[in-house]
Formats: structure tokens, C-alpha cells, sequence
């Protein structure tokens, strides 16, 4: 059994915005970059945790996404059950047809179906602010103002000098052959 990148990138992205709540609500954008996780990977994920109220967006200038309850309330197993990571380490999917349609369950379908339930206690007992926590305690530096955005670039934009006169020799040889 393995949690794949979809369940990690879920609880890391909650984590770093549960981390910067409290200055408003924080742009995927802004956890794409800091993350190194892609953007429409984080959009598809927000999706599914929106839908289970884990987070909730705001539109608009200034918007972005905010936690649907407080980080207290939010455990590790409801943020890896709402974008449809699976916890189990049966081969079966707890189906209990291990061996096949008429097998029925493997020798050692007990002890993995023991160990999905030990999985989802141990998941459920971690809270997003415990994770938080251990972030701060860890020494995070949490920037105190959103991101401003920046121009594209520090030069001055520099336009072109318009000039009234002949754009081409032919053009400046008729100047002359009028005078």
C-alpha cells in the first residue's frame, strides 16, 4: 500500500493554506510556486475539496481559496478521502474477492483489512493543525501580507521616437529633387 501523489500533494497544498490564512485567501498560483506542484493538478484537487467543504474559494480581484472549518477541525483522512485517494492495502478493495469471483478472500485478507483500519484511526487522528503546528515549531517563515504582483520588468517602458521625415533614400531623394 502506498498513498500516491495525488493524497500528498492534497494534504501538502492544505497545509501551506491553512499556514497563510490568516492574511486572506491565497491564490493556487501562489501554492503552485511555493509547492512546485502544478497549477491545473491544484485546481483539479481544490475542485474535489471544495466540494467536500474542506475549502472554500472566493472570486474576484483579491480572491483565492480559504479553509471551509478551522484547521482543528480538518484531519489528514478527510482531506485524503475527498479527492478520492484510496486507503486500502487489500488486493481486493475490502471486496473480500482476493482470489477471484469464487476464491472468496486470501490467506492474509484479515490482516490487510487490520491494517486499513489502523491507516484510517491513525489518519483521522491527525489534525491540519497539528500539521500546522509542526510546521511553525520547524521555523516556517510565514510572509505577513499577500504576494504582490510584479511587472514583468524592471526597465521603464521606452517608446519609439516618432520622426516626420522620409523613411527611405528613395524618400529623401524625392525631398531633394522637390527642392
Amino acid at each position: 500500500m502506498r498513498l500516491t501523489t495525488k493524497g500528498r500533494f492534497a494534504v501538502t497544498a492544505m497545509i501551506d493554506l491553512a499556514l497563510r490564512q490568516n492574511t486572506g485567501p491565497v491564490t493556487l498560483a501562489a501554492i503552485s510556486q511555493r509547492q512546485q506542484i502544478s497549477l491545473s493538478y491544484l485546481e483539479q484537487l481544490f475542485g474535489k475539496l471544495r466540494r467536500h467543504e474542506l475549502v472554500e474559494s472566493t472570486r474576484g480581484p483579491g480572491g483565492g481559496y480559504s479553509l471551509g472549518r478551522k484547521a482543528a477541525e480538518i484531519t489528514v483522512a478527510d482531506i485524503i478521502v475527498s479527492v478520492d485517494e484510496p486507503i486500502d492495502a487489500t488486493q481486493c478493495g475490502g471486496k473480500e474477492n482476493c482470489m477471484g469471483s469464487e476464491a472468496g478472500r486470501c490467506m492474509t485478507h484479515e490482516l490487510w483489512a487490520s491494517l486499513n483500519q489502523r491507516m484510517v484511526e491513525f489518519l483521522d487522528s491527525v489534525t491540519l493543525q497539528k500539521l500546522v503546528d509542526d510546521q511553525l515549531a520547524k521555523g516556517i517563515q510565514i510572509e505577513n501580507k499577500p504576494a504582490v504582483k510584479k511587472a514583468i520588468s524592471s526597465q521603464p517602458v521606452v517608446k519609439p521616437i516618432r520622426v516626420n521625415g522620409p523613411n527611405s533614400v528613395f524618400a529623401l531623394g524625392n525631398v531633394f529633387a522637390k527642392s
